[in-house]
């Protein structure tokens, strides 16, 4: 695709697609330039996203009891 090396972790990849979407959106990108970058933002998202759904199953299953899932609200008090 790019050539460009893989972040390796949630936060890069989120920081990376963030600054592909400052750079799109200063509209000085050619249009080839833009659909190289476009292309890239999908393959960041997709790894963001992956990344996201591993950690919630990471979280399911440390909070599954007895063949169960306990859910607990999140208290931002505490």
């Amino acid at each position: 695709m790019t050539g460009r090396k893989k972040p390796q972790d949630f936060e890069q990849s989120l920081a990376a697609l963030e600054a592909l979407v400052n750079r799109m959106e200063k509209g000085e990108l050619t249009l080839e330039e833009s659909l190289k970058a476009f292309e890239e933002g999908v393959q960041l998202t997709r790894e963001c996203q992956t990344r996201l759904a591993e950690a919630e199953q990471r979280v399911n299953l440390l909070l599954e009891q007895d063949g169960e899932l306990q859910t607990t609200p999140l208290d931002p008090e505490q």
